[in-house]
C-alpha cells in the first residue's frame, strides 16, 4: 500500500539539509495486526508513522484498480475482495500482468514518484518483508552527512531490524522482525506454490521490461532507480532480501538482453533500408531521407549502448558478488542467467572473461550448481555458429569436464557425459584417445542413463561408420550393402568388448547401446546370417569367426532378444523405466512377433551348428523362452516340431548344467497353456522324462543287487547324467513321475567300494526334494482320501530319515543337500497345513522328532558360524581367487542359517531353538546379523513372550558355560564367550524393545526369570556366602531400562523377596552385581544409571564402620542417628539395607500402586561402595563399539 506522509518536523529538516522538505513517503506492507503495530513503532525513537489513505493519489488509486478489474474481467473470475498492490496483482497470472503493467506505465508517466513507490513495494512483498519502508527524496548522492546515515542497526527491544540505503534519489529506510531469516519468503515455499510464484515473478520482470522498452526505460529515471535497488537489497544480510532481488536483477538483465537484441535488428534493418536508398537516384529527397535513416541508425545504436551500460552495471553490481553467493539456490540463479546471456547475446557476453566464471563454478560444492553450469554449456556447445569463441575454455576445462563424469550426482555425470558427446561431434582435438577409452567404459556403469549416454558416445566414434563399397557406388544389391555395413560395425563391436578386458557383461553393454544402436542390434537376420555361414577352404569369405568370436557375438544376439521382450529392467543397474507407454508396449510385442517368426525356423540350424559348444548352447537354448504366444508363423506344427526335436537331440547329448537349466526353463515356457504349441511341447517333454526314467530303472534295478551298489564307471556315469537330466527339469516343472520308489533304495545301498559314489546320492537328493515339494504343492488337487493323505505323510517321514542319515555323511556337498532338502521340506509341509481347505482332504501333520530337531540345530551351528581361517591373519597377501571364495563360501552359509530360521519363523521346530543363533548375534554380526534380527522380529511378531524366553535361554546358557569354563580352571576356550560380551549382547538384546508399552510383560518376564534363575534353590552357609550365578544379575540389568516405572517397582520387590532371608554385606566383592541391578531398578529418573546411585559419599559424617561379631561372616548394616552407638548384629540378623515387606508382592504384570518400602537415604549414603564399571549409552542396533 502506498501512503502520503505528513510533513516532517522541521527540526528534522534541519538535521538533514540534504533532504527535500516536501517530497516524503511511507510504505506499509503489514497485512496484520503485527505489521500495524510496527508501523506505529518509532523507526528511530523520535517519529511514528501516520495513518494514510490507501493510495497516493486519487487518480493513482482509480487507475490502479481499472488495471485491475480489467485483468480479472479478462481472466474470467469474479471476487469481493479488490486487489490493490502489484504483489497481489501478481498472484492473480500473467493475463493480469499485461494490463497493470500498462496502467503502471501510464501511472508512472503522470507521478514517477508514487509509481516508484508502489513498484518497491512489490519488491519488499515479494521478499516475504512485512515491515515498513519510508521514502525520502535526496538533491546530492555525494552528500556526507547522507552517506553517513547509510547504516544498518538492530533494536532487540522492539524485535526489529533498521537499514538505510540509497536508490537515487530516494533515502530508502526498511524495519522488518528481526526473525525475517527463519521465515519462508514466497521463493522457498514448499510445494507447488513456491514454484509458481517463481514463474510469476519472473514473468513480471519480462512484462515490466517489455513494455517499457519503447518508453520509460530510457528516461535515466526508472532504471537508474530500480538498479540502484536491486543492487542494495541483494548484497543484504537478509537472505529473503538477496535471494528475491538477485532473482530479480538476473531476470532483468535476461529481459534487457531482449531489448538489446531487438535494437540490433532495428540497427541491421535500419542499414539494409539505408544501403537500398544509396543505389537510387540522387535527389533532395533521397538526401533528406538517408539523413532520417542514419538518425534512426545513430538513435538505434545509442540506445544499445545505454542497455548495455545498464546490464554491464547490474552484473557488476549484482552478479559479481552473488555468484558465489552462500546459498546454493542464488548461485544456481547466477550460472542459469550466465547461460542464458551469452547464449542469446554472444557478442557482449560469450568472451573469456565471463565464461571463466562458468568454469570456476564447475567446482562447486554443490550438484545443483554444478548442473546449471553443465546445461549452460551445452546449450553453447550445441550451436555451431559459437564453437569458434569456446576453444580456449574447452582447453583450460577440459580435464574438469573429464573428471565431472565421475560425479558423485548422478545427474551431473549424465549431463556431463552429454556435454561431452556434444564436444565429440563438434571438435575431434578436444578429446584425446585416451579420453575417449575412459568415456566409453561408463557404458559398465550401475546407472542407466549415464550408461546409455556412454553409449551414444560409443556408437558415434566407433560404430556408425559408414564404408561404401564399390558395388554400392555402382548401383549394387542393397542387402549385400547392408550385410557389409552390419558386419563393420559388428567387428567394431567385438573388437571394443574383446579390449575391455576388466568387464564381461554383454547384457549391460547392449542395454546401453539400445537407444541408439537398436536397429543395428535388432537385425537378427543378418546377424544369424553371420553366425550360419560356413567358412571357405581358404578363408575367402565376407566374415570369418573364431570361435570366441563366435561365442561373443552369440552372447550379444541372445541379450538383444531379451532385450526386446523384457525391456531394460537388469538386476543391478538403477535408473530404467518401469512403466512403458502404449508405443512403447506396441513395440515389443511387434519385436516379440519378429523373434518369433525369425527364431522358430533358424534356431535349429543354429543349434545343429554350435551343438558341441556348451556355452553357447546354453547361450542359444535361452530363445525359445521369449517366444511370443500367438504368432503366424506358429501355424505350421513343422516347425515347432523341428524346434522341439532339436531341443531333445541337444538335451540328450549334454549334461552341463547351464544347457540342462536353460532348456528347462524354455520347456517350461513353450509348454504353457497359453501357447498355441502347448500340448504338442507337453507331450515331447513327457516323452522325454519318461525316456529318462525308463533309460534309469534298469540301470538301478543292474546296480542294486542283495542291497549294494555295484556298478561300473560307464554305468555311473550314465546314471550320474540322467539323474542330472531328471533334477534340472523337475527343478523347473512338475514331471508327474514316480521317482519316490525308484530313488529311495540308493540310501540304503552299500558296497565294497565305499557305497553310493557321492555325486549320485547328491542329485538323487535333489529329485527327491523336487519330487516332494510338487508333491506338497498340488495336495489340494491329488489328495482325494484319507489313504492318499497317511502315504504322503508316510513318504515325509521317510524322506526326512533318509535325510537324517546324510547329515552326518563324508560328503560336504551331500550333507548341504540333506539339510536345505528338510528344510524346504518341512517349511513347504507346514505352508500346506495352513492353507488347504478344512472341508477337503488335505496334508497331515508331521512333527520332527527331537533326534533330527538337534541334527539340525547341530548341523547350523557347525557349519555356519564357524571361526575364520588361520590364514586370515595375512590378508594383504590373499589373491584375488581366494578373496572370491571366501565370499561364495559366506554365501553358503548365509543360505543354510536363511533355511535354519525359516524353520523357527514358520513354528516347524520350537521357538527355543533359536537360542543358538541368538548368540553368535554379536560375534558374526557383519556376516550374519541381518538374518538373525529378521528371525528375532519374526518370532517376536508370533509370540512376544515365547521369544523373551528364548533371549533369556540365550543368556543363560552363555554364561553357564561361561561359568563351568572357569570352574574347570583349563586352558581358556576360544569359543566360550566373555562376560563382557555378554553383556553386550544382552545389551543389543534390550535395544531391540522399542515400544516399552507393547512389550512391558515380555521385559518383566525376562527380569523375573533372571532372578528366579540366579537363587533358585540357593542355600546361604558359611561357607557359600551368596549364589554362584550371582553375576548374572549384571548382565540383567541391561534391560532395567526398558522397565517402565511400575514395573521396576514391582520387580524390586519381587528381588527382595528373594534377597530378605539372605546375610550380605556390602563389601563383599561377590554382592556387587546385586547392589548394582538394584540401583539400575531404582534408577527410574531419566539421565541417571545405575552407577549414580552405587556411588559413595565421601563426607566423613556419613561414613559407619562395618562391626563384626567375631566370625567371618559380615555384619548386617543398620541405621544409625547423629551421636548413637553402633549395636552389634548376630549372623542370624536381616539386612535393614534389602529388607524384604511383609505384604506378598503383585504379580509382574500388574502395576503396583502403592510405593516399595526401602531403606533411608542416609543408609545409602553410608554404604562403602566403589564400582568401576559404568552403563553405556543406547546406540543403533546397527552400530558396533570398538575399545582402543
Amino acid at each position: 500500500m502506498i501512503q502520503e506522509a505528513a510533513a516532517k518536523a522541521s527540526s528534522e529538516q534541519n538535521e538533514n539539509p540534504g533532504v527535500e522538505r516536501n517530497a516524503s513517503g511511507t510504505v506499509n506492507h503489514s497485512g496484520d495486526e503485527c505489521g500495524n503495530e510496527n508501523r506505529q513503532k518509532s523507526v528511530r525513537g523520535k517519529k511514528r508513522a501516520r495513518e494514510g489513505s490507501e493510495n497516493v493519489k486519487h487518480g493513482r488509486a482509480k487507475t490502479s484498480r481499472g488495471g485491475v478489474s480489467r485483468a480479472r474481467s479478462g481472466r474470467g473470475k469474479q471476487s469481493n475482495v479488490e486487489a490493490v498492490t502489484l504483489f497481489e496483482v501478481v498472484t492473480m497470472g500473467r493475463s493480469a500482468m499485461q494490463a497493470v503493467v500498462d496502467d503502471w506505465i501510464e501511472a508512472y508517466e503522470s507521478d514517477r514518484d508514487s509509481a516508484l513507490l508502489d513498484l518497491i513495494s512489490f519488491f519488499f512483498q515479494c521478499s516475504g518483508c512485512k515491515g515498513v519502508v519510508t521514502a525520502e527524496m535526496c538533491q546530492n548522492r555525494q552528500d556526507r552527512e547522507v552517506i553517513s546515515k547509510m547504516v544498518e542497526s538492530l533494536d532487540e527491544d522492539a524485535g526489529l531490524q533498521y537499514k538505510k540505503f540509497l536508490a537515487f534519489p530516494w533515502i530508502l529506510t526498511v524495519t522488518w522482525p528481526m526473525d525475517i531469516d527463519n521465515v519462508e519468503y514466497p521463493l522457498v515455499q514448499p510445494g507447488p506454490y513456491g514454484r509458481w510464484f517463481h514463474i510469476e515473478f519472473c514473468d513480471f520482470v519480462s512484462v515490466l521490461v517489455s513494455q517499457c522498452q519503447h518508453s520509460v526505460i530510457f528516461d535515466n529515471y526508472l532504471m537508474s532507480i530500480l538498479i540502484s535497488l536491486l543492487t542494495e537489497l541483494s548484497d543484504s544480510c537478509v537472505r529473503a532480501f538477496r535471494h528475491t532481488c538477485t532473482l530479480a536483477a538476473v531476470k532483468l538483465v535476461s529481459s534487457l538482453v531482449g531489448v538489446a537484441l531487438s535494437l540490433s535488428v532495428g540497427v541491421e534493418n535500419s542499414q539494409k533500408m539505408y544501403n537500398v536508398e544509396k543505389t537510387k537516384t540522387t535527389g533532395r529527397q533521397r538526401t533528406l531521407q538517408l539523413g532520417r535513416i542514419q538518425k534512426k541508425i545513430t538513435e538505434l545504436r545509442n540506445k544499445r549502448v545505454e542497455i548495455e551500460t545498464m546490464m554491464d552495471t547490474i552484473f557488476k553490481g549484482v552478479f559479481l558478488k552473488r555468484y558465489r553467493d552462500v546459498l546454493p539456490d542464488i548461485r544456481s540463479i547466477c550460472m542459469e542467467e550466465l547461460g542464458v546471456w551469452m547464449k542469446l547475446y554472444s557478442t557482449s557476453f560469450l568472451n573469456d572473461s565471463y565464461l571463466k566464471y562458468m568454469g570456476w563454478m564447475l567446482n562447486d560444492r554443490q550438484p545443483e550448481v554444478r548442473l546449471k553450469c553443465v546445461l549452460g554449456l551445452q546449450a553453447l556447445y550445441g550451436d555451431p555458429v559459437l564453437l569458434s569463441k569456446l576453444d580456449l575454455f574447452s582447453n583450460r576445462f577440459k580435464d574438469r569436464m573429464m573428471s565431472m563424469t565421475l560425479d558423485k550426482d548422478n545427474e551431473v555425470a549424465v549431463q556431463t557425459i552429454k556435454l561431452l558427446v556434444l564436444i565429440s561431434k563438434t571438435s575431434d582435438e578436444v578429446l584425446s584417445p585416451e579420453d575417449y577409452k575412459q568415456l566409453f567404459q561408463f557404458v559398465y556403469s550401475s546407472h542407466r542413463l549415464l550408461a546409455t549416454s556412454a553409449g551414444e558416445l560409443l556408437y558415434s566414434r566407433l560404430l556408425n561408420i559408414s564404408s561404401p563399397t564399390p558395388e554400392a557406388e555402382d548401383g549394387g544389391n542393397e542387402d549385400d550393402t547392408h550385410t557389409l555395413q552390419t558386419t563393420t560395425k559388428l567387428m567394431a563391436l567385438l573388437r571394443f568388448y574383446q579390449d575391455s578386458e576388466l568387464h564381461q557383461h554383454v547384457v549391460y553393454l547392449v542395454d546401453s547401446l539400445w537407444d541408439c544402436a537398436g536397429a543395428l542390434l535388432k537385425d537378427w537376420s543378418t546377424i544369424t546370417s553371420i553366425l550360419l555361414q560356413d567358412p571357405t577352404p581358404d578363408n575367402t569369405g565376407p566374415l570369418v569367426l573364431t570361435a570366441t568370436e563366435q561365442a561373443v557375438v552369440v552372447e550379444i544376439l541372445v541379450a538383444s532378444v531379451r532385450q526386446a521382450s523384457e525391456g531394460p529392467v537388469l538386476v543391478g543397474r538403477s535408473g530404467a523405466k518401469k512403466v512403458m507407454s502404449a508405443k512403447e508396449k506396441k513395440t515389443q510385442m511387434d519385436d516379440c512377433s519378429k523373434i518369433t517368426e525369425h527364431f522358430l525356423s533358424v534356431l535349429p540350424k543354429m543349434l545343429s551348428k554350435f551343438s558341441h559348444s556348451s556355452d553357447m548352447l546354453a547361450s542359444l537354448m535361452r530363445i525359445p523362452h521369449y517366444f511370443l504366444p500367438e504368432c503366424p508363423a506358429t501355424e505350421n506344427p513343422q516347425m515347432v516340431f523341428d524346434l522341439l526335436a532339436k531341443m531333445g537331440a541337444v538335451v540328450d547329448l549334454h549334461t552341463n548344467p547351464g544347457v540342462l537349466e536353460a532348456a528347462a526353463r524354455s520347456y517350461q515356457s513353450l509348454c504353457g497353456e497359453e501357447k498355441a504349441w502347448h500340448l504338442t511341447a507337453s507331450t515331447a517333454r513327457d516323452s522325454l522324462a519318461q525316456s529318462w526314467v525308463d533309460r534309469l530303472a534298469p540301470l538301478l534295478e543292474v546296480s542294486l543287487t542283495d542291497g549294494t551298489f555295484s556298478a561300473d564307471e560307464e554305468k555311473t556315469g550314465c546314471i550320474l547324467a540322467t539323474l542330472k537330466k531328471l533334477s534340472a527339469f523337475h527343478n523347473a516343472q512338475d514331471l508327474k513321475l514316480k521317482l519316490f520308489e525308484l530313488l529311495t533304495p540308493l540310501f540304503s545301498a552299500e558296497s565294497t567300494w565305499g557305497g553310493v559314489p557321492p555325486e549320485i546320492l547328491l542329485e538323487s537328493l535333489r529329485c527327491l526334494c523336487f519330487s516332494m515339494l510338487w508333491n506338497l504343492n498340488t495336495s489340494g488337487v491329488t489328495l482325494t482320501s484319507r489313504e492318499k493323505a497317511v502315504a504322503q505323510r508316510t513318504q515325509l517321514s521317510v524322506f526326512c530319515e533318509k535325510s537324517y542319515r546324510c547329515l552326518t555323511h563324508v560328503n560336504m556337498n551331500v550333507r548341504e543337500q540333506a539339510f536345505l532338502g528338510l528344510c524346504d521340506i518341512l517349511t513347504a509341509h507346514n505352508y500346506q497345513l495352513h492353507v488347504f481347505d478344512p472341508t477337503s482332504y488335505g496334508p497331515l501333520r508331521y512333527t520332527p522328532n527331537p533326534k533330527l530337531q538337534r541334527a539340525l540345530s547341530t548341523f547350523t551351528l557347525d557349519q555356519v558360524f564357524i571361526s575364520p581361517d588361520s590364514n586370515g591373519q595375512n590378508r594383504g597377501t590373499v589373491s584375488e581367487d581366494s578373496e572370491v571364495e571366501k565370499l561364495e563360501d559366506l554365501h553358503r552359509r548365509r543360505n543354510l542359517l536363511a533355511a535354519y530360521s525359516k524353520l523357527i519363523v514358520h513354528g516347524v521346530l520350537e521357538m527355543s531353538m533359536a537360542a543358538g543363533i541368538y548368540s553368535f548375534y554379536m560375534k558374526h554380526y557383519n556376516d550374519f546379523g541381518d538374518i538373525i534380527k529378521e528371525t528375532l522380529y519374526r518370532t517376536r511378531q508370533t509370540d512376544k513372550i515365547e521369544s523373551a524366553h528364548t533371549l533369556v535361554l540365550c543368556l543363560q546358557q552363555l554364561f553357564v558355560r561361561l561359568k563351568q569354563e572357569q570352574q574347570s580352571g583349563g586352558r581358556a576356550n576360544p569359543a566360550v564367550q566373555t562376560f563382557t560380551s555378554i553383556k553386550e549382547l544382552a545389551r543389543r538384546f534390550a535395544l531391540t524393545f522399542g515400544d516399552l508399552v507393547k512389550y512391558r510383560e515380555s521385559v518383566a518376564m525376562i527380569h523375573t526369570s533372571g532372578i528366579e534363575f540366579v537363587f533358585h534353590g540357593f542355600v546361604q552357609t558359611p561357607d557359600r556366602l551368596s549364589p554362584p550365578y550371582l553375576p548374572y544379575l549384571a548382565i540383567l540389568s541391561e534391560f532395567s531400562s526398558k522397565l517402565l516405572k511400575p514395573d521396576k517397582k514391582t520387580v524390586l520387590t519381587y528381588l527382595q523377596k528373594h534377597t530378605g532371608e539372605h546375610i550380605m554385606s556390602p563389601k563383599e566383592d561377590c554382592w556387587q552385581p546385586l547392589i548394582y541391578y538394584r540401583a539400575s531398578l531404582l534408577a527410574v529418573a531419566d539421565g541417571e544409571d545405575a552407577s549414580s546411585y552405587v556411588s559413595f559419599d565421601k563426607r566423613p559424617y556419613l561414613r559407619q564402620n562395618l562391626l563384626l561379631d567375631g566370625s567371618k561372616s559380615p555384619s548386617p548394616i543398620s541405621a544409625i542417628s547423629k551421636g548413637s552407638k553402633a549395636p552389634k548384629h548376630t549372623v542370624g540378623s536381616r539386612s535393614s539395607s534389602l529388607r524384604s515387606v511383609s505384604n506378598p508382592p503383585e504379580k509382574i504384570n500388574k502395576m503396583d500402586p502403592c510405593p516399595v518400602t526401602t531403606e533411608p537415604p542416609a543408609i545409602q549414603e553410608r554404604l562403602d561402595i566403589t564400582v568401576t564399571s559404568t552403563t553405556e549409552e543406547d546406540v543403533d542396533v546397527d552400530t558396533i563399539e570398538v575399545d582402543v
